[in-house]
């Protein structure tokens, strides 16, 4: 009988603590015994295990001491180790560096799996203390790991040359697995608040943007490629769901009031079933600087709501279409919609000025396009079942647990 521990730093509605949520319901119908741990539960969890979640604080990072963090940083191993040994855990799968570090320093002896969801370097561009400990620990500690996985050819030719991974054959490269059955089921219920209900159902050009507000995924390109939406189509909507960075949704307010926007822009928070309200979008837009495999973009597919996205990486094109496109310096179709050219431009951080760039036009011309034409979506319809084809959750998850 296989034990599995599935080990994350949040509950949030991101995508790898969604992902971890398909992992444990699918384990779970296999009849293996199930645990999930958290390093931090909140009580504004979505994402959530009932009564196999396990976890270790209460309470937010931002809201610890530099001493609170230093100490639960130093014992977080140990509390690790005495999970896994105490439920006799014979496969532990991590979500995300913090979680694969932690994994990786509790010496125990069970099926040790890693996973990387994101471009590293870009990622690492960003210099603080953890990014220097993860980067030291791709040298080191990744030596205790029996199984790394890539979601994306892209993500481990980056660790590779630009990151220095040492423990190349540990890698393998494992697209992130989809329950599109679930999805659709979930895609086809009612929204249950009137207000949100009437703004999906009577707004024709309506985008959504579904993830973190966060630095990665760099919101503000999109807003500012809207305002030039809204330009020729006034009454169109961008609606944001997700939770995220403070910082990071006091500059989009300044924004939307600077762009005099506030009344097409909503923000709805995070929600605990997304796929209804994505359902109904006219268009999903993403405008991250980096990304790995976003599993909103297959949750799209699935749904049939056509796609406009940044080259965030090359990994875009694996998802969105069939074409093996390694560069984009303008707007290109694709099976899935319109990938744009990437917003990136070597710093990470918010921008400290508003100044429209060449990018950004771009951007907002392929919403245009999706907005004006039906074909994106028809086209989308042709070809989702070959473009879902890759992300079977049966096929994935027995690929994880391969030695």
């Amino acid at each position: 009988m296989k034990n599995i521990l599935l080990i994350m730093p949040y509950g949030s509605v991101g995508g790898m603590e969604r992902l971890a949520l398909s992992f444990h319901n699918h384990y779970k119908k296999k009849g293996y015994n199930v645990k999930a741990i958290k390093f931090i539960k909140l009580q504004s969890d979505i994402i959530n295990f009932g009564e196999d979640e396990l976890y270790f604080k209460d309470k937010d990072f931002y809201q610890m001491s530099k001493s609170e963090r230093f100490k639960f940083y130093s014992t977080a191993p140990k509390l690790l180790r005495k999970v896994i040994k105490e439920e006799k855990i014979t496969h532990s799968i991590a979500f995300g560096d913090m979680a694969n570090f932690f994994s990786s320093l509790t010496f125990t002896k069970e099926f040790k799996i890693a996973s990387i969801h994101a471009l590293k370097s870009v990622e690492f561009s960003n210099k603080s203390f953890l990014n220097s400990i993860f980067r030291l620990s791709y040298k080191t500690t990744y030596y205790f790991i029996n199984k790394v996985v890539c979601i994306s050819k892209d993500i481990k030719q980056d660790l590779i040359s630009k990151c220095g991974f040492k423990f190349s054959n540990k890698l393998s490269v494992i697209y992130n697995p989809h329950d599109l059955e679930e999805i659709n089921r979930l895609s086809k219920l009612q929204i249950d608040d009137s207000k949100e209900l009437e703004l999906f159902s009577e707004t024709e050009n309506l985008v959504l943007f579904l993830g973190r507000l966060s630095i990665q995924k760099s919101p503000w390109h999109l807003i500012k490629a809207f305002s030039l939406v809204l330009a020729e189509d006034p009454n169109s909507k961008l609606v944001f769901i997700g939770d995220g960075d403070n910082e990071v949704r006091e500059h989009l307010n300044k924004l939307i009031d600077e762009l005099n926007i506030s009344k097409n822009v909503v923000f709805l928070g995070r929600k605990s079933n997304p796929y209804n309200y994505l359902s109904k979008a006219k268009l999903l837009a993403l405008s991250s600087h980096y990304e790995g495999t976003p599993n909103v973009i297959v949750e799209s597919i699935c749904v049939e709501t056509p796609i406009v996205s940044s080259f965030c990486t090359k990994g875009i094109t694996e998802l969105m279409g069939f074409s093996n496109i390694t560069e984009v310096n303008d707007n290109i179709e694709t099976e899935s919609g319109i990938v744009t050219p990437n917003l990136f431009f070597g710093k990470l951080g918010i921008p400290t000025s508003n100044q429209f760039i060449e990018e950004e036009i771009k951007l907002s011309k392929a919403i245009k396009s999706v907005i004006k034409s039906n074909k994106y979506q028809s086209v989308l319809k042709k070809n989702k079942d070959s473009l879902l084809a890759k992300f079977d959750i049966d096929i994935v998850t027995k690929e994880y647990l391969k030695s």
